[in-house]
This record gives C-alpha cells, structure tokens and sequence, in this order.
C-alpha cells in the first residue's frame, strides 16, 4: 500500500530558534513530504503548537499542517475554534486536527484544569469545536472543515475516534505493537457502525546524520523524564540511521498506517533533508 511520510516541526526540542522553524518548514514543503505536525505542551519550554503551525503555514503552499497531537482538554473551547479556524484560513485549507486528551498532569496544573477528568472534557471540547464550526454558529468556520484525529492507545480513545472522528494517530510504540493497535481500532470502528476505514497515522522518532544517536539520547530522556526508566524505551525505538529508517517506512505500510509522521530530536534544517532522501526516496 502506498503510504504517506510527513515531518513534525522541531516545536520541542532544544536547539530550536525561529530561524530553523522557518526554514524547516520550507524544506519540507519543498522536499514533499505530506504534513507538517506539531507537538502540544504546555508546561515544558517548547514552543506554542498553533503559533508554530501559524508561522509555518505562512511560508508554505502545499504541504498539510496537523496537530500531532493537541491537549484540547486543558483549554478553552470557544478561544480553540477561533484559532484553528483562523489557523485553517490562513493556511488555505491545509488544517487537519488531531487531539488527544494527555498524559502529563503538569500541563493541567499549570491551565488550572482537571487532569482526572480529561477524558470527559475533551469530549466536551469536540462537540462545542463541531458546534463553533456549524453554520448555524456566529463565529468564523474553518476555510474547510478539517479532518479531525482522535490520538490515545487506551480503549476509551479509540472509542472517541470511532464516535467523532475521522481517524486516529498512534503513538511511541514499535511497528508490531502498532499493527495490533490498528486491528483493535478498525474493530471499534466497525463496533460503533462507522461504514468507512478511518484514517491511520503514526508517530516515530528520527535523528540522522553525525551526532544523530546523542541529540536522540539527550533530548528524548529529557522530555520522557516524567516516565522514568521507561524513557529508555522510546531512546530505543528512534530511526538514527537511514537504513533503520527505511526499514521503519516499510515496516508502518505493511501494517497497515495510511501516515507516518516523523518526529525530529534535533532542530537543524540540515535533518530535513537527510530524512527526505532517506524515506522519501
């Protein structure tokens, strides 16, 4: 099956400046890859997902732009529309929306939200996003309705993508692990009475080129600090030689993925390349 490949902008890691963002995102929009994703934190030194994607649709034509994923739970509903529709029109079209409800209860402390009840927020977070993008709503509807993606491996999230979604997105786990976690969603799909496939995407991280392995290292056990010795798990799992990256393109299509979403752990526009001419080749 034919796969799409798209890169995530470097929005989290720490080398990242304006500068590289921008050229970045040129890059990839030049190089062809399918999607520009963003990830979402709020209290970690990162850079703001939408801000980055706005910036980033600013110097792009082509290219898709997706939040890979949004914490929607810990923010306000009716601000959220009106950015991703303003988001939307300035990108013309090019949004599409993936969310997830989080794992990190120091993004609900620091917004004042409840890390408990996430769950049931986010779902309330869908349904007043549908309703601002309504034509019954006075507020401003996306240029074109965005594709919405539900991320989460528990049961209950893809529970939520088969209910309002339009796909799902997996994340942090192997190409096996992730062949099983798509049989379970097609399952719930066809559960829910969903007469469509939905659309599948993964996340995986990349580092290539000299030093690829130590940026790797350095970065994703800082960011995965929250969850211990279990961080060295993901280290594990990263792409830091072509090779390997290829094996991982093929791997993803064969089991099943409609979109591999490539995660950066260095913010060198330099990596674009080296990415591009070893996945998309």
């Amino acid at each position: 099956m034919t796969m799409d490949i798209g890169l995530a902008l470097p929005t989290t890691v720490p080398d990242v400046t304006g500068e590289r963002l921008i050229e970045w995102a040129r890059r990839a929009d030049r190089l062809g890859f399918s999607t520009l994703g963003a990830l979402d934190r709020v209290a970690y030194p990162n850079y703001e997902s939408l801000l980055a994607l706005t910036a980033a649709a600013a110097v792009t034509e082509r290219i898709k732009l997706a939040t890979t994923i949004l914490i929607a739970a810990c923010r306000d509903s009716t601000l959220l529309a009106k950015q991703l529709a303003t988001l939307d029109h300035l990108a013309g079209g090019r949004l599409v929306v993936g969310l997830a409800s989080g794992d990190r209860e120091d993004d609900f402390t620091a917004t004042g939200t409840s890390f408990a009840g996430r769950g049931k927020r986010l779902d309330t977070v869908v349904r007043e996003l549908r309703a601002a993008w309504s034509e019954a709503s006075a507020g401003l509807r996306p240029a074109h309705p965005p594709s919405l993606l539900i991320g989460g491996h528990s049961q209950a999230a893809m529970r939520r993508s088969a209910r309002v979604g339009d796909g799902w997105i997996g994340g942090g786990s192997s190409v096996s692990r992730y062949a099983d976690l798509a049989a379970r969603v097609r399952d719930e799909w066809r559960r829910q009475g969903r007469t469509r496939a939905p659309r599948l995407l993964a996340l995986s991280y990349v580092a290539l080129g000299p030093g690829g392995r130590e940026h790797a290292e350095r970065y994703l056990r800082s960011y995965y600090a929250f969850i211990g010795d279990k961080a060295e798990l993901v280290v594990s799992g990263v792409a830091t030689e072509p090779g390997r990256l290829r094996e991982l393109v093929r791997g993803y299509a064969e089991a099943g993925c409609d979109e591999l979403i490539l995660l950066p752990c260095a913010a060198d526009p330099g990596q674009v390349d080296l990415i591009a001419e070893a996945a998309l080749s």
